[in-house]
């Protein structure tokens, strides 16, 4: 009996760790210094440069240092404060020439060839961080702390912000990401310790649909969870607290961790075509770059 629940035990482990195998490896390509406080980066693909966001200073301080970065794709710096004068910008997303930011309680828009800069309001928001877009050009924001919900910037009409949908049930929101007609979601968790962002239950990956509003749990609790990328078969996650890269997969429905990062692993952007993945480490001022291989 001994001999035969070894064997069961053996035998489960293996179908575990064959469940969770990862369809890739990361290698790492490069590593850059010289931000403060990066917390979000988004690729251009029509000017192939990178777009940085730098708090600079505290993530809710009205204090105007915060500003945007321009980096090549090779890892260089091309100009530091490409935009400034802005207070602590976080989420970055692109739609036709226009990079949008949250910046605390209002949402950016950017006109990427000319850097004129046109502000919208997200009235009562705390503490706007991730920031997306859908096929219309509707822009979605996440408000994390204060309260959990989702603001709408809709891109006909007169175009102001509307608090889009506010509920516990969101899970404190963070990353976001449109796919098809969902909303996807990467909670920070809930009951939260606020001197320590620490919290009782793990954040989990959510989905919205877009018309209905219906809000699904994809995974059960995993981490604080921060940015939020689709790969071809499932999601990149970073754990911001515990420093680490999380791979959803959509075919095994398990959550396996890729790579062991600093604390303050924030957004990350993932560009489909290079297999490449952008991460900002937002406690060591730095941004490091990997690669999908096989």
């Amino acid at each position: 009996m001994k001999n035969i629940i070894t064997l069961l035990t053996l035998a489960l482990t293996t179908l575990v760790h064959a469940q969770n195998k990862l369809p890739f490896q990361l290698e790492k390509g490069w590593e850059l210094s010289g931000f403060e406080n990066p917390e979000s980066v988004v690729l251009d693909t029509k000017n192939n440069v990178l777009y940085v966001s730098n708090v600079n200073g505290e993530a809710t301080a009205k204090d105007g240092n915060g500003y945007i970065s321009k980096i090549s794709l090779e890892g260089k710096i091309i100009q530091q404060k490409w935009i400034d004068g802005l207070n602590a910008p976080k989420g970055l997303t692109i739609y036709k020439d226009q990079l949008y930011v949250t910046d605390i309680d209002q949402i950016i828009q950017i006109d990427i060839n000319t850097q004129q800069t046109t502000s919208f309001e997200a009235k009562n928001a705390t503490f706007l961080n991730d920031i997306t877009v859908d096929k219309k050009g509707n822009v979605y924001a996440s408000n994390t702390f204060g309260f959990s919900g989702i603001y709408k910037l809709p891109k006909k009409g007169e175009r102001e912000v509307e608090l889009w949908l506010k509920t516990e049930g969101l899970n404190m929101p963070n990353g976001l990401y449109v796919a098809k007609n969902k909303l996807f979601v990467a909670g920070w968790g809930q009951n939260m310790n606020p001197e320590t962002y620490e919290t009782q239950v793990n954040g989990k990956l959510l989905s919205i649909d877009l018309k209905t509003k219906n809000v699904e749990s994809i995974t059960q609790p995993v981490g604080n969870l921060d940015g939020l990328s689709q790969t071809l078969h499932g999601f990149l996650m970073t754990d911001w607290l515990a420093g680490r890269l999380l791979y959803y997969s959509t075919k095994s429905k398990t959550t396996t961790e890729v790579i062991s990062l600093s604390k303050g692993s924030a957004d990350t952007y993932f560009h489909k075509k290079t297999k490449s993945v952008y991460i900002p480490l937002m406690l060591d001022n730095k941004l490091v770059k990997y690669h999908f291989k096989k």
